[in-house]
């Protein structure tokens, strides 16, 4: 992760899994531009499906929507206390309500209710529709990575 690497996180490691994923499709070309251009590297991307050893393997899981958030923990229950959609956990990180990834989970009544938790899916779309996406994503990214990085 290019801003993990600016903040000099050295053990942060992100990977994605899918809900509906076409496991060893590779990036959408819109998508990989995109990445690219935020100093990304999309080459090893190859989409795999979430599975519960995935999930449970993982210090925190954020999902795109509150559906993927939801389809999360109908898979693993457990992981409640770590599972988000990004826009909740950006929300968390950067408005003060917590200073390490444990005390997400009972800050979460403190998000407003009116906030759109959910980041648009641009598959299908034209490649300005990406690039305001993949903008929004990195904008929601950087509080939850600044968090990550005063979690050691």
């Amino acid at each position: 992760m290019a801003f993990g690497d600016s903040l000099e996180i050295r053990d942060l490691v992100a990977s994605s899994a899918g809900i509906r994923a076409v496991i060893g499709r590779q990036m959408d070309p819109s998508a990989a531009l995109v990445l690219e251009g935020l100093g990304g590297d999309p080459s090893y991307f190859s989409a795999r499906q979430l599975t519960a050893r995935i999930a449970n393997s993982a210090d925190l899981i954020l999902g795109m929507t509150k559906a993927h958030r939801d389809a999360v923990l109908e898979l693993v229950p457990q992981k409640l206390p770590r599972t988000f959609t990004l826009a909740e956990a950006a929300g968390l990180a950067a408005g003060g309500h917590v200073n390490r990834i444990e005390q997400m989970s009972s800050a979460r009544p403190l998000l407003s209710s009116g906030e759109t938790l959910d980041v648009e899916d641009p598959v299908g779309r034209n490649l300005s529709t990406f690039e305001a996406v993949g903008l929004r994503i990195a904008d929601l990214l950087r509080p939850v990575i600044n968090l990550c990085s005063g979690d050691e």
